[in-house]
């Protein structure tokens, strides 16, 4: 095989690689997900933009004109001989009250009621008892580690491991028998 080859076939592997990648992500929950949102949200828009050309503009247009758009401020010069830089105000607004339509659309009928109903259905769940915490976690080891201490003097001399030895008193002879385990003083 020659260079070529090889050259070929690691390239060919990295490509396989990249797209199993691609679709391990394209299968994910959350992209599915996120693509049903934004197609549902692109369908939204047209009612929330309905519910403002149709009934919010004619509201205002009782005070002054239909379109928001119109409403708008000159600058400097003569807006009305094209000379002029305007300030079209109007559409910050309509833009304004299209995003507050659709904010109070989405929390009344979407986020207000997913937030009941992930709250009844929590509340139906039986409460499992909390653990104890750190710090009593911590208080019975220390109460295990003293109970082992305290049980290693009483046994006869055997120590358990990392329980303090007791120091040699003056019971305990000056022959070679009264020395510690390891024979030194």
């Amino acid at each position: 095989m020659n260079q070529e080859d090889r050259g070929g076939e690691r390239r060919l592997a990295g490509v396989r690689n990249t797209l199993d990648g691609f679709r391990e992500f394209l299968m994910r929950g959350n992209v599915v997900d996120l693509a049903v949102a934004v197609v549902v949200g692109a369908a939204f828009t047209n009612i929330v933009n309905s519910v403002v050309e149709g009934v919010i503009n004619p509201l205002v247009g009782a005070f002054g004109t239909q379109d928001l758009d119109a409403y708008e401020s000159c600058l400097r010069g003569d807006c009305a001989a094209g000379e002029g830089i305007p300030i079209r105000w109007g559409s910050v607004i309509s833009a304004s009250l299209t995003f507050l339509i659709t904010a109070a659309v989405v929390y009344f009928l979407m986020i207000l009621p997913m937030t009941r109903y992930l709250e009844r259905r929590k509340a139906r769940q039986p409460v499992e008892p909390e653990g104890p915490t750190d710090v009593e976690l911590l208080a019975q080891i220390r109460d295990e580690l003293v109970a082992l201490r305290a049980g290693s003097t009483t046994d006869g001399g055997a120590v358990a491991v990392g329980a303090q030895r007791p120091a040699p008193g003056p019971e305990a002879g000056d022959g070679p028998e009264g020395q510690g385990s390891d024979g030194a003083r």
